[in-house]
């Protein structure tokens, strides 16, 4: 699970063009300027492709590994193969293309397969998130290199500019990882740390389903607390970056903020039970869009 799940959306809500798998959020919408279309399509489809094999399909878990790092050194331009026998089709020549044309940097690219890598290995091996450490770092290398590769095609560079976009991918992140709570632990991935399951007395090497939905709550929304945060911290990028791209993000934030939101109230039964936003849920969204009021923040959260 990468933060490709985030950011590129088969929209129901009428915000976005139609790829491959429904999410949460906008890929190539209707505000990205034009010129960069094409960039933010070739990047998804090669990050989706290495995301679905991180996570989808019969193979196992050495197969995976294998595919992943085949497609690094392709990146890197040390591939072992002709291009057009790759599995990943002309989805790297497309990112190469794009890459070009707009001089995009190839590590934000490298980090996200680092992620992907470290969800097949850990998986493998029954590895669990120790702290909150653990899991930021991860969502350094899974969520940040796509706002960051956004803000090059916008020219945005400074670091204030950078470190809201860092947040805001976090904060994504984290709602991903507990709008999914269920569906990762099926695999046998789990992104809540241990020590978020100590601090209320959950014993982590249980199954998450054997606390129950209300003894897990007040680790849910300790999750929520952190995501909140983050995305205040990240609220003023909209207006920092302006134009259609400030819109554009002013719909994430809302996007990120309304599963937030279900999250919340769902508690421990997000675990049964996943929320996602709908067509009804678009004139609500823009309207909090337009009005762009900061979430509040609470210093704990309540359980």
């Amino acid at each position: 699970m990468g933060f490709v799940r985030l950011w590129q959306h088969r929209t129901t809500m009428g915000l976005a063009r139609a790829v491959d798998h429904y999410e949460n959020f906008p890929v190539a919408s209707l505000l990205c300027p034009p010129q960069w279309r094409g960039a933010v399509v070739a990047l998804y489809r090669l990050a989706r492709w290495a995301d679905d094999v991180a996570d989808e399909g019969e193979h196992s878990p050495a197969q995976r590994l294998a595919l992943l790092q085949r497609l690094r050194a392709a990146v890197q331009g040390q591939a072992a193969e002709p291009a057009e026998d790759a599995p990943w089709g002309t989805r790297l020549r497309d990112w190469q293309a794009a890459r070009q044309r707009h001089g995009l940097p190839v590590q934000p690219l490298l980090d996200l397969l680092d992620a992907f890598e470290q969800d097949v290995r850990w998986t493998a091996q029954g590895r669990r998130m120790a702290d909150e450490a653990e899991l930021l770092d991860y969502c350094r290398r899974s969520a940040h290199p796509v706002g960051r590769l956004m803000l090059h095609l916008a020219g945005v560079h400074e670091p204030q500019a950078l470190a809201e976009s860092d947040a805001i991918c976090t904060a994504l992140q984290l709602i991903n990882c507990l709008q999914d709570l269920g569906v990762d632990e099926a695999r046998g991935r789990r992104y809540l740390p241990d020590a978020w399951l100590r601090r209320y007395g959950l014993e982590p090497q249980q199954p998450l389903a054997a606390h129950g939905a209300t003894a897990l709550t007040p680790v849910v929304r300790l999750g929520c607390a952190r995501a909140r945060a983050l995305l205040a911290q990240g609220w003023a990028l909209p207006r920092r970056v302006g134009g259609r791209l400030g819109w554009e993000l002013r719909l994430v934030l809302q996007g990120g903020l309304g599963v937030l939101q279900r999250v919340e109230a769902l508690g421990g039964r997000v675990l049964v039970q996943r929320p996602r936003l709908r067509g009804a849920d678009a004139p609500r969204l823009l309207w909090h869009a337009f009005w762009h009021r900061a979430p509040a923040v609470r210093d704990d959260p309540v359980c």
